[in-house]
């Protein structure tokens, strides 16, 4: 599986047009291939039938090498439809695969590692000569955290077990807003540097 994002960035409403007549193509292309799409997201351009962008998911055997094929600048070549007479024929659009399933860390608490320690501060003897501090680390992330607010050791493993818990969910949290920002940039840009793949009707 993978998703590909189309995007007319801010084009003029040609490109917007070109952009639902890829749409098409490409649809077509993967069922031929065998390959299944689906519209996951879609930003509806100004006129009826276009797009601003569309994320496309694709997939079935050879869905990643179908999708490189399609990234890029693409160029849908016809005549404006809405503007008779105007000279330019070049409609463009970008294509750039993104990931928008961002993996939920699994958080057991057989892979956190706990190293008793001492703390100083305010306290008396029993905080400075006991080691009921706890550092623990989850290793799968590479989190860590140190406890020392309880002066029973095992109060500080269950307090620093949620800490763990809730900074890796909030570490997933803040990687799938990052995957959304991202698409929304690419939305937002309309590069021609890239190779260009030309279609026509």
């Amino acid at each position: 599986m993978t998703e590909l994002l189309l995007s007319a960035g801010r084009g003029p409403a040609e490109c917007a047009w070109a952009l639902a007549r890829l749409l098409s193509r490409l649809e077509g292309e993967a069922t031929r291939r065998g390959l299944r799409t689906d519209r996951v997201e879609t930003v509806a351009g100004d006129r009826a039938g276009t797009y601003r962008s569309v994320l496309v998911r694709i997939t079935g055997a050879g869905a990643e090498g179908f999708a490189a094929g399609w990234t890029g600048t693409l160029c849908w070549q016809a005549p404006s439809p809405y503007r008779t007479g105007h000279g330019r024929k070049n409609w463009y659009v970008t294509a750039r695969t993104c990931r928008t399933d961002v993996l939920v860390t699994p958080f057991d608490e057989a892979d956190v590692e706990f190293v008793p320690c001492r703390t100083g501060g305010p306290g008396g003897q029993h905080r400075n000569k006991a080691s009921t501090a706890v550092r623990a680390t989850h290793r799968p992330s590479g989190r860590t955290v140190v406890v020392d607010t309880e002066r029973h050791l095992h109060l500080n493993r269950r307090i620093a077990v949620e800490l763990l818990r809730q900074r890796i969910a909030a570490d997933d949290e803040a990687a799938r807003r990052a995957g959304v920002d991202a698409r929304w940039r690419i939305h937002d840009e309309l590069v021609r540097g890239d190779p260009v793949r030309v279609e026509r009707p």
